[in-house]
């Protein structure tokens, strides 16, 4: 969290396991966020848009916090995979080996499906900026959909490493029809939202 971008970057280039794929899908949603809360803020006072101005400014109050919840995450993803990875550590005769591991990736498995699920949770913010956001900044709107799908595909590969090795099958199987459920819904709503604007721009 209170890295520079650059050494952000370098690090996950690096070979180092954390930040990786969570942390990354966390950060491309932040982003795709943050262009809703950019474009609310651009929004916000206009005459043109002042019978909007109300959901304007909950829209700016909502992204900051979920902003600040997916740059959270990103920190959160690197602590929990600590637990799994010296899961793998421990030798497979170890009689608790098994237990140890099978928490590691409930826990694991944990901080994408948050991600998932907040970025989730915005997509009416994009879809509502469509039609009350200033139509300068209409190609932002277009970017945070796409953004936030690539976060929630992203997220959901996260989620699917992790469930792959779980022994309790059933559990497993159910997070994975959660996740898909929510990945399939937020992918069509992203969809959407860009090939209008694409359409528009063209």
């Amino acid at each position: 969290m209170n890295m520079q971008l650059d050494d952000f970057i370098k690090t996950l280039s690096s070979s180092s396991p954390v930040p990786g794929g969570g942390g990354a899908s966390a950060l491309i949603g932040a982003i795709g966020v943050s262009l809703c809360s950019m474009v609310a803020n651009l929004t916000s006072g206009k005459k043109k848009y002042a019978e909007y101005q109300s959901d304007i400014e909950q829209i700016i109050v909502r992204t900051q916090a979920s902003i600040d919840k997916l740059l959270g995450l990103i920190q959160r993803d690197a602590e929990v995979f600590e637990p799994l990875s010296k899961a793998y550590g421990i030798p497979k005769e170890e009689p608790n080996r098994n237990e140890i591991l099978e928490n590691a990736l409930v826990l694991a498995c944990s901080v994408p499906l948050e991600i998932l699920n907040e970025v989730a949770n915005v997509l009416d913010v994009v879809e509502q900026l469509l039609e009350k956001g200033t139509k300068l900044a209409v190609s932002d709107v277009g970017v945070a959909a796409s953004a936030c799908k690539c976060a929630m595909e992203g997220a959901v590969m996260n989620v699917y490493i992790n469930t792959k090795l779980m022994k309790n099958r059933e559990y497993a199987l159910k997070i994975n029809a959660d996740a898909e459920k929510i990945l399939e819904d937020g992918i069509d709503r992203c969809s959407k939202i860009y090939r209008q604007i694409t359409e528009e721009l063209r």
